[in-house]
């Protein structure tokens, strides 16, 4: 058999899982930062956690895992006959791989709640699957980083959450970067007066491809799926609308005074964008009022985000997320509102891929080897090992008395920057010799001063 890997996944190199982690680090220091606390949840969670909470669309990419032994004599073989394929599914299938993490946060959240402190700031960096088809910048498993605010409705935190993603945008130096922001209340409003209200999941789907089939495409699909023509024009202007933030939302204000969800949506996103204003705006990130974002995930239910690279668009929104005020009902316990973020990180390191913005020399690969020149030296050589390793410099030994050559060649191949020689000669002057290998050049040092010479080399 060939060895390979499943479609939508991918093995990752030892240079590559380096780069991911600095990033990973970059993402963590900041939600630590900002106070959030690290959590973690299973890989797997009970199918009835999961399911009801995507929408129709989520709900068929959920990873289901085959239930076995006696549980598999539940199965629907009815449903098999007349190919209701997910009910059949679901008769063989107690579990299922986490389609996010906001779900099982939720879930998480209820059944600590005695244990946490609200409001419960807390972030996640781990892995998430979905039976996508696997194209461009999208997989079937990938790393999500997700930071979430649950127990209060302030919009102080909608704030805190642009600010966050505004920071760890700073510091990965990347440019040209919009954080869309838009409220699901304003979207309810638009589709309960235009009565799309009974529509309002498929309504919203088809809105929110805007920025990949254009106004025109908006209108045409809603067209097609028998939306009234005369309410379509409606939302046709305000989805033209052009202007600052201020104005698209006062035009939006002027012709829907008497409906009070709108309103409400109104006040919430002028708060937060006025007041990131007041205090100095954003540094690295422009904050964008776009009416056409709607967040496919039906758990939204006020304020969404979604974070985009102007200048790279084909990979699509590098985060997204918002404010979810119901979704721990369904766990038992109502009346608990969430916002969060989340960080689509494989996206995100194929935009610092794209712009050549990862570090030279990622601190991940071994700083020194010494050379093996057989028994006579190797007590000596595992000696200082054992003292350079205490000092937190990544080392090792080469394990066989091999020629120089090929030793220096295994050091060039994993890009080791510097090689301590310690032979007969040296052992008896008590003397080192250290090689750097960017240049070939090298210095003959006395075995007291291993130590400083070592660490003032590497700090450089």
């Amino acid at each position: 058999m060939k060895p390979s890997i499943p479609k939508g996944t991918r093995d990752f190199s030892h240079k590559e899982v380096n780069l991911r982690n600095f990033v990973k680090e970059k993402i963590k220091s900041n939600f630590e930062i900002f106070g959030f606390l690290p959590i973690e949840t299973p890989s797997m969670e009970k199918l009835e956690v999961l399911t009801g909470k995507y929408g129709d669309d989520g709900e068929k990419l959920i990873f289901k895992i085959l239930s076995n032994g006696e549980k598999l004599s539940k199965a629907d073989l009815e449903s098999l006959g007349e190919k209701k394929y997910s009910k059949f599914a679901n008769s063989i299938s107690e579990k299922a791989l986490r389609y996010d993490l906001t779900v099982p946060f939720s879930r998480y959240v209820v059944q600590h709640q005695n244990d946490l402190t609200f409001p419960f700031k807390r972030y996640q960096l781990q892995s998430v699957w979905r039976a996508d088809r696997p194209q461009y910048g999208r997989f079937q498993e990938f790393l999500q980083c997700d930071a979430d605010i649950v127990g209060t409705v302030s919009n102080w935190q909608e704030i805190e959450l642009c600010m966050l993603y505004d920071k760890i945008i700073q510091d990965l130096c990347i440019n040209g970067v919009t954080l869309r922001i838009n409220n699901r209340k304003i979207l309810y409003g638009f589709s309960k007066l235009l009565g799309f209200d009974n529509r309002f999941n498929e309504f919203t789907l088809i809105l929110d491809k805007l920025d990949k089939i254009s106004i025109d495409g908006v209108i045409n699909e809603l067209t097609n799926k028998n939306f009234d023509k005369q309410k379509i024009k409606k939302i046709e202007y305000f989805l033209s609308v052009d202007g600052t933030n201020k104005f698209k939302l006062e035009k939006i204000n002027e012709a829907f005074v008497d409906s009070k969800i709108n309103l409400e949506g109104l006040r919430e996103l002028n708060f937060i964008i006025d007041t990131i204003e007041k205090i100095g705006g954003l540094e690295s990130i422009d904050l964008k009022f776009d009416l056409s974002l709607a967040r496919g995930l039906s758990y939204y239910t006020g304020t969404i985000f979604e974070l985009v690279v102007s200048s790279f668009p084909e990979v699509g929104s590098i985060g997204g997320g918002g404010r979810y005020d119901n979704l721990t009902a369904s766990f038992g316990k109502k009346n608990l509102s969430g916002v969060g973020i989340s960080i689509g990180f494989e996206r995100l390191m194929m935009v610092l891929d794209k712009f050549k913005l990862f570090p030279r020399e990622v601190n991940g690969s071994l700083e020194v080897l010494i050379a093996n020149f057989g028994s006579h030296t190797a007590l000596i050589c595992n000696s200082i090992l054992k003292m350079i390793r205490s000092k937190g410099i990544k080392s090792e030994f080469y394990p066989v008395h091999d020629k120089l050559k090929k030793q220096l060649s295994y050091a060039n191949n994993k890009n080791i920057k510097y090689v301590i020689i310690i032979g007969d000669e040296e052992t008896k002057t008590e003397e080192f010799i250290l090689k750097y290998m960017k240049d070939g050049t090298q210095k003959k040092h006395k075995m007291s001063q291993l130590e400083s010479i070592l660490l003032s080399n590497l700090k450089k």
